[in-house]
């Protein structure tokens, strides 16, 4: 599995690579207030891409910790429930492990 995880990134670095090679030439980009930036069409695409990424990642993280936190609480219920112990209602007052 090793050797054929390495053989699709060399693939995909080949076709990448040829890409950023055909996509060299100089592109302007408008901005509002008459801002502009001048570079390489495959570092505006790359750059683009990457800010994407960032705001795409920015936009689930609060989904992501609101899960753990559910999680965590319906773990610690079930945990209380097989030693036998009293469940102790959350500090918000929700039930434990209870979806919104």
């Amino acid at each position: 599995m090793k050797f054929v995880s390495t053989i699709v990134g060399l693939v995909l670095f080949i076709l990448f690579f040829g890409f950023a090679l055909k996509n060299t030439q100089e592109v302007d980009l408008h901005f509002f207030l008459n801002y502009e930036l001048r570079g390489p069409l495959v570092l505006m695409l790359l750059a683009f891409f990457v800010a994407g990424a960032a705001l795409g990642i920015l936009a689930v993280t609060p989904t992501v910790f609101r899960q753990r936190r559910e999680r965590t609480r319906a773990e610690d219920k079930i945990q209380a429930l097989q030693s036998g112990g009293a469940v102790q209602p959350a500090p918000d007052g929700a039930t434990p492990g209870a979806q919104r």
